[in-house]
């Protein structure tokens, strides 16, 4: 287990941290936490909003990730808080169970977050960390998507203060459609103007913190000239106050276990492979290094956390950590300044936001969702590079936008596990042919220039020998006999067999039969220690012959020339 410099076996990195610590960093620390604290707060008003959940609980979240986290993760760099595509995911299971009030959701929405950080914690305990590779680049990319498109669908009628039905975004966005006719103007006219503002600044001067000034300005523009009054929706009453451990109600979340486990499982899919590589990321660009372990254990308090302290999901936020990065944080400290500012501001500065015009807060959702969850380069690359992907990516798009969020998490699982299955149970087994004038082979197929000994067949074998492949091998020698008139000799590349079972074995010594029964002689070459050890205690070894075991293919064509000389019929064998 990799330690970060510094820090000892302490569990609680913080403390190894400040051991280390160098004054010259502090003033960094400070600026870079405040400054993360101006950004995150306006943006987790927004992610409050898209899980359906009292404006506050966001903060209460951010504060809690971010404290937690600085305490007990490893990446010093890193911001914890809520984030679109989680809070995304609570919005669907909150949908999915059918919960409504105000209440209910908020504790259902803590009550996924606790469960998550649990999950988490048994991940890491029984260092399951490997899980999150079920969830392919592809369908995260296609998942966040689509549920962009939800979100934003969603918060359509808030821009024109109209009301919609439907079960699903489409049916929601041609109600919305339906609607334009009764929109109201001065929320119409709000919304456009917040939009253009949010966005212009990204496009303008993206280093500007757009959802600041976006905040700021609907407060004003309130203040200034009374939107409420004028038929503008506000976001309504905002408590100050710290908030309290309250934990979500049991019967709840018992009501609607499957969704709690499965809005949990998407969770942490989600999140811990957004953690996992910017920690990395960050801990290589500053070079120490960090416990992916530990890291596991520090989401999965900081959900807890957060969802004893009437939250909602938390992960690392790329752009708040990379703003941390930049303003100078150095150790964790910078984490625990943000949470502070988060908690100083929800005690002084929360009834602020009640005069929030709703218009301005969906401007802000929709600018949050679009810039971090639509990927549109990432869908290009993934057509330009592997077609195949970008359908994967497609299909969790239309997954998501059709059933739901959740079930489009459920979908693109599926899909990752059926293209690992795909691959594992079809590998490459390419014909090789000599360059002119070496001793390399290669595929014959890239390189059809290439020369083919007469009477022998060079195939090499692209993966582990193993139950699923074990008969996809049968069939190709036995095709490759059945097709290649006056063959006396098959070479098989075990070059990349990394390794192999007792089936893999077993099937091994079928086709040593299958050779014999063909007159064909069958030699191996490239054999890995491991994957030998395996066919000598099964007598594979032994049926092939050690004289048909060769260290490269080379070696094993002339050795299969040689012998075809000595045939009745050797000029089937003859050399060019």
């Amino acid at each position: 287990m990799t330690k970060a410099h510094g820090q000892g076996p302490t569990r609680v990195p913080l403390i190894g941290q400040f051991r280390s610590y160098d004054r010259g960093w502090l003033r960094g620390d400070l600026i870079a936490g405040v400054t993360v604290a101006a950004l995150i707060v306006p943006k987790n008003l927004g992610y409050a909003g898209i899980a359906g959940i009292p404006l506050q609980n966001g903060l209460y979240a951010a504060a809690a990730g971010a404290i937690v986290y600085a305490i007990f993760g490893t990446c010093r760099q890193i911001s914890m808080g809520p984030s679109s595509g989680l809070a995304a995911v609570a919005a669907s299971a909150v949908s999915a169970a059918g919960i409504t009030g105000e209440q209910d959701v908020a504790s259902f929405v803590a009550g996924i977050t606790l469960a998550s950080g649990i999950l988490f914690l048994i991940l890491a305990v029984f260092k399951m960390g490997w899980i999150a590779q079920f969830l392919s680049k592809a369908v995260v990319t296609g998942f966040l998507f689509g549920a962009a498109i939800d979100v934003v669908i969603g918060e359509l009628p808030k821009l024109t203060g109209t009301e919609v039905t439907g079960s699903n975004p489409i049916q929601e966005l041609w109600s919305w459609l339906g609607t334009l006719s009764e929109a109201q103007p001065t929320t119409v006219v709000v919304g456009a103007i917040a939009l253009a503002v949010v966005f212009g600044l990204k496009a303008i001067a993206p280093q500007v913190p757009g959802a600041l000034v976006l905040v700021v300005g609907g407060l004003l523009a309130e203040a200034l000239f009374g939107l409420g009054a004028k038929g503008v929706a506000l976001v309504g009453d905002v408590p100050s106050g710290l908030p309290s451990l309250q934990v979500p109600d049991g019967q709840l979340m018992w009501d609607h276990v499957g969704t709690v486990a499965l809005a949990a499982v998407a969770l942490v899919l989600i999140g811990f492979s957004q953690t996992a590589g910017d920690a990395r990321a960050f801990a290589a660009k500053h070079r120490y290094q960090i416990d992916i372990n530990q890291e596991s254990i520090a989401q999965s308090m900081a959900n807890i956390a957060a969802g004893l302290f009437k939250g909602m999901p938390v992960s690392t936020s790329l752009s708040a950590s990379s703003l941390n990065d930049h303003s100078g944080a150095k150790t964790g400290l910078a984490s625990l300044t943000s949470g502070v500012t988060v908690l100083l501001t929800l005690l002084f500065l929360a009834p602020l936001f009640s005069i929030l015009p709703k218009p301005v807060l969906a401007a802000l959702i929709i600018e949050a969702v679009v810039m971090g969850m639509m990927n549109v380069p990432e869908l290009r690359r993934l057509a330009r590079v592997q077609r195949f992907d970008f359908w994967i990516a497609i299909a969790a798009i239309i997954g998501t936008l059709m059933f739901g969020v959740l079930a489009g998490v459920v979908i693109g699982i599926g899909f990752s596990i059926l293209w690992l299955v795909r691959v594992a149970t079809h590998p490459q087994m390419p014909s090789l042919g000599r360059e002119p004038g070496t001793q390399v082979f290669r595929d014959a197929d890239e390189h059809p220039g290439d020369e083919v000994v007469p009477g022998i067949a060079v195939i090499r074998f692209d993966g582990g020998l193993f139950f699923a492949t074990a008969d996809a091998l049968e069939d190709r020698l036995r095709e490759v006999i059945q097709s290649t008139p006056g063959l006396t000799g098959i070479v098989l590349d075990c070059g990349g067999i990394n390794f192999v079972d007792s089936q893999g074995a077993a099937k091994m010594a079928d086709i040593v039969i299958l050779a014999r029964e063909s007159d064909v002689n069958l030699r191996l070459t490239r054999l890995k220690p491991a994957v030998r050890a395996v066919l000598e205690r099964d007598g594979v070894i032994e049926r092939i012959g050690a004289d048909m075991i060769h260290g490269n293919i080379h070696r094993a064509v002339e050795a299969e020339q040689a012998a075809a000389q000595k045939r009745p019929d050797g000029a089937a064998g003859a050399p060019q």
